[in-house]
């Protein structure tokens, strides 16, 4: 791994916040100085240089994302009640002094907005989208046409006008909301670009996650580690950068926003006096926290005296939720089947005229409890193929063994034994319409762990086996989040982290992502 020589800092403190920015790049700097700056240039790929060039002077994703919803905001809400009231009456002299009424309050709506921290979290989360938003931009129009309702006096007039107002306000806000992020996606001010703070096994896992996403708008610079390991080989050209001592003038000089602080070798009060120093600057931090692999996404931050504690719930599904979880599974199902019975006559007749019968695949998976089933999916290999390649791949994948496939994924690849239909159901993951039938039969969930094959658990991790304390799943976390672009081991624990996290409204985040997430790979 490609080593930056230590940056000597002859220009005395550079943590203090008048030091952040790349205007102008090199402000009297002397010429060792200045030669150190550009050996750290030229270190990085050929991306980072364009952005630092492109974005000197502009602001970055917060300053951007935020105007833009705000903006967003006020025009959907605008068009959502003069839609409403031009549909329901004439613009006389009631639908003014309403419309005036309404322009008064928008402030009072961003207000609201901002307290529900709808313009705040997509600098938080990565992976934060508008699906997220859907119940607090549910509450803000509810109680937002309400209040408008009893002001304007449209309760005793029309209630038409005010449930128009309603669906319209909820429907206008979450599509702007959508497209602004789509559009704010393709701007080079929403790309930030990182550096990781720690080049061991947990770094890199971080890095390789970020390269497989470039949907989160990270653009890797490289990582900062004064011992790093051996680099591993899905991570393209990424270099370290130097040690901790260097990080305030990579931060300068490259223009850097996020730093993500995965494990070190230094002691604590090392890593302490790092994540004080970097508050002196504009970058967002990321920690990694210890003992990672037992902190699940439900995790609860409480107090003791001001210490804070991290409160790990017990990843168990209480009797009421199973059977609500179970009800919604049964409900769900059978209306997917409707909906999607076209399409299995049509996949049914395209395999049949690919390859001939038989149309179903069969084969013995662990469910819940692990207990056996017959999981049922569309064939999409030449009949009488093996296993025996699909065993090796999955001992070396969870050994931590497996490299990055020729196709960038982590799976077995098996080509010659899929067939021309079997390509396409697996890219669109057609494949696992049958596995409704499964749901209906009550031998798996609309939403959990993928469903194992009885002899992945001989390579399981203990705390790998907390995936069965629920149902297996038609769909789940890592095939919303990371598809086949992970690792069998990561794939197991992105299923534990939906077990300790589990909840209805994971549920409902999953499922709205999914249909998004087989678009997205289809369009690759």
């Amino acid at each position: 791994m490609y080593v930056v020589g230590r940056l000597r800092q002859q220009r005395g403190d550079p943590s203090g916040p008048t030091d952040v920015g790349l205007e102008p790049l090199w402000p009297n700097a002397d010429e060792q100085v200045a030669d150190e700056e550009q050996r750290l240039l030229s270190a990085v790929d050929t991306r980072t240089r364009e952005l630092i060039e492109a974005r000197r002077g502009t602001h970055g994703r917060s300053w951007l994302i935020r105007r833009w919803l705000v903006a967003a905001d006020v025009i959907a809400l605008t068009a959502a009640f003069l839609l409403a009231v031009g549909l329901t009456q004439n613009f006389e002299r009631s639908a003014w002094v309403a419309l005036a009424i309404f322009a008064a309050s928008l402030g009072i709506w961003v207000a609201a907005a901002k307290l529900l921290g709808l313009y705040d979290r997509d600098d938080r989360g990565m992976d934060y989208s508008t699906v997220d938003d859907v119940l607090h931009v549910f509450l803000l129009v509810t109680v937002g046409a309400l209040v408008l309702s009893l002001t304007t006096g449209y309760t005793d007039s029309s209630m038409a006008r005010v449930l128009l107002f309603w669906g319209l306000g909820v429907t206008f806000v979450l599509g702007g909301r959508a497209a602004v992020r789509a559009l704010s996606h393709k701007s080079r001010s929403y790309v930030q670009n990182t550096v990781i703070v720690g080049a061991g096994e947990t770094g890199q896992l971080v890095a390789r996650k970020l390269l497989q996403h470039p949907e989160y708008g990270i653009n890797l610079v490289g990582f900062v580690d004064a011992e790093p390991k051996a680099r591993r080989a899905d991570l393209r050209d990424l270099v370290v950068l130097g040690g901790l001592e260097d990080l305030p003038e990579i931060v300068r000089v490259l223009g850097v926003e996020r730093v993500i602080i995965a494990f070190l070798r230094e002691d604590t009060a090392k890593t302490l006096e790092l994540v004080r120093m970097l508050k002196n600057y504009e970058v967002h931090i990321d920690i990694v926290p210890r003992l990672f692999e037992v902190v699940g996404p439900n995790v609860d931050v409480h107090t003791l005296e001001g210490l804070p504690l991290l409160g790990l719930p017990t990843p168990k599904m209480s009797p009421s939720s199973r059977m609500l979880k179970r009800g919604l599974d049964i409900v769900g199902a059978s209306v997917a089947l409707v909906l999607t019975a076209p399409f299995f006559l049509v996949i049914s007749l395209a395999i049949w005229w690919d390859t001939g019968g038989p149309i179903l695949f069969r084969q013995v998976r662990l469910g819940g409890g692990m207990k056996e089933f017959t999981i049922l999916k569309f064939r999409t290999m030449k009949q009488g193929t093996g296993d025996a390649e699909h065993r090796e791949a999955v001992k070396s994948g969870l050994n931590g063994d497996a490299p990055e496939g020729s196709n960038g994924l982590y799976k077995a690849e098996q080509s010659h034994a899929v067939t021309r239909a079997g390509g396409w159901l697996r890219k669109t993951s057609l494949d696992e319409l049958p596995q409704l039938i499964n749901i209906l039969r009550g031998e798996m969930s609309l939403v959990g762990p993928r469903p194992s094959l009885p002899y992945e658990v001989d390579h399981f991790a203990p705390h790998h086996f907390e995936r069965f304390l629920v149902p297996a799943g038609l769909t789940g976390l890592w095939q919303v989040t990371a598809r086949a672009q992970t690792s069998w081991a990561e794939a197991l624990d992105m299923d534990v982290a939906y077990v300790r996290g589990w909840s209805f409204g994971l549920d409902f985040w999953l499922l709205c992502r999914t249909p998004f997430q087989a678009y997205r790979l289809k369009t690759r």
